[in-house]
């Protein structure tokens, strides 16, 4: 299918779903995975697509492709595009789509939750979409690419509008990951006041995001210094494509390190490394608010029945002994209405 657009011409929709493809995924090659097509012909789609609109989308870096400015401004059109393509082709073949959930990553808790849920719901049609850091769950859900996101949501690059919804669903206690070299290493805890000027590595806050904006809250408070170099950075010359995974990556400078410090969440589900030891922070303990959110103006049917599960299943018993911003309190340390 091609759509008309003036002074450009025919754009192509495979073109344009292989440029989302990418900014999605950050990689051609995961791309190409999502897609069902070769490397080869996602760079081929996306040479076409920027010789067509005269720009550069993408920058090649060593972890992968960042969206140029030209691409973001192109972005949310080409999620538009797509959506009214495919809610055009669903409307003629008359099968009702599946509900669409967005979760940050595989190793997320979220993504456990989902497993839990559909493990015990089966006929639930539900699909998962995963995001990143250049594109979150949020993204996805502003987009219309989705109809539902865990995500936070409260704080960020921008607000969410009124008319997104959104109820708790888990406090994600923080914990330090430290090497066995680390002072650190021999305690079971450590109070989070203790770690005023401390400088822990946090390189997903290299990106602006709502858990950037999480991070920098946390520092006001604490006065914990957050290091937010890239791994690309930290690890110059390391082909991504090749070797050990980014976390392994990452897990192999702490262990390395006697000074080297980061924050991990309970519910993240880590490689194993025997020198990685875990301290619990206390006297509070910042957790990250995951919540559900979806466009209450016109919800998915299959919708309900999600926001029950994860509205019923909230703890919010151990909201008390946590920090969390003060923009997501009301949400999840509020008695429910």
């Amino acid at each position: 299918m091609d759509v008309s657009v003036g002074g450009v011409g025919e754009l192509d929709l495979a073109t344009v779903r292989a440029f989302v493809a990418v900014a999605d995924e950050g990689q051609f090659s995961t791309a190409a995975a999502a897609l069902g097509i070769s490397q080869q012909g996602v760079s081929k789609r996306i040479a076409r697509l920027e010789n067509q609109l005269g720009v550069a989308l993408f920058e090649r870096i060593r972890t992968g492709a960042v969206p140029t400015a030209a691409a973001a401004r192109f972005l949310p059109h080409a999620r538009s595009l797509l959506a009214v393509a495919d809610e055009a082709v669903a409307t003629l073949v008359r099968q009702p789509r599946p509900l669409r959930v967005a979760v940050l990553g595989e190793r997320h808790i979220e993504m456990r939750a989902m497993r839990y849920y559909l493990g015990r719901h089966p006929e639930r049609d539900i699909e998962i979409v995963l995001s990143n850091a250049f594109v979150t769950s949020r993204d996805a859900l502003l987009a219309g690419r989705v109809d539902a996101a865990f995500a936070r949501a409260h704080g960020g690059p921008r607000a969410l509008p009124a008319h997104i919804a959104a109820i708790p669903v888990r406090l994600d206690p923080l914990h330090l990951l430290v090497g066995k070299d680390n002072p650190l290493a021999g305690r079971a805890a450590v109070p989070l006041a203790e770690l005023a000027g401390s400088r822990v590595w946090v390189p997903g806050t290299s990106v602006e995001s709502e858990w950037t904006d999480y991070y920098r809250e946390l520092s006001r408070y604490s006065g914990i210094v957050i290091d937010s170099t890239r791994r690309a950075e930290m690890f110059p010359g390391v082909d991504p494509g090749r070797g050990p995974s980014p976390m392994d990556m990452i897990l192999e400078h702490i262990a390395e390190s006697d000074t080297l410090a980061t924050f991990n969440a309970e519910g993240f589900e880590l490689p194993w490394h025997p020198h990685i030891r875990r301290v619990h922070v206390v006297d509070p303990t910042p957790a990250y608010p995951h919540a559900l959110v979806w466009d209450d103006t016109d919800p998915h049917p299959g919708l309900a029945e999600l926001v029950g599960y994860f509205r019923e299943n909230y703890d919010r018993a151990t909201a008390p002994g946590c920090w969390i911003p003060d923009s997501d309190r009301a949400l999840f340390m509020s008695e429910p209405g």
